[in-house]
């Protein structure tokens, strides 16, 4: 088993930035994709960025695109996620996640580990 820990999260001003951070322990997770999600109050979770076991490809939901950028240390079994230009609707708790596949997904029950998230808070 493999557990996931984020770290990173906090209040910021809208035009901000943070960095979010996701270590993994137990297992080594280094050839599988990693990737973000978020869930705001009432929202259903959705994709935010992942990136291949290589970190060559990644993508992006269009929201975050130019804004967001999703970088993996495979040493480290770490991945992050560099939050520049942050905006309100960026506000929600942020998950990190791992899928044993080649490819990149975006949907959340393709995923098999789970961190338990870090609250991200953008003010106005």
């Amino acid at each position: 088993q493999a557990q996931l820990v984020e770290s990173g999260g906090g209040l910021v001003q809208a035009g901000g930035s943070l960095r979010l951070s996701c270590a993994a322990s137990g297992r080594a997770l280094s050839r599988y994709v990693k990737g973000w999600f978020r869930q705001a109050p009432g929202k259903e979770r959705e994709f935010v960025a992942a990136i291949d076991w290589r970190g060559v490809n990644t993508r992006y939901v269009d929201s975050v695109e130019g804004r967001f950028a999703i970088s993996r240390d495979n040493a480290k079994n770490a991945v992050y996620l560099q939050m520049s230009s942050l905006k309100p609707e960026d506000t929600a708790v942020y998950y990190c996640a791992a899928s044993d596949t080649i490819f990149i997904k975006t949907s959340a029950p393709l995923y098999d580990y789970w961190g338990q998230g870090t609250q991200v808070t953008v003010s106005s």
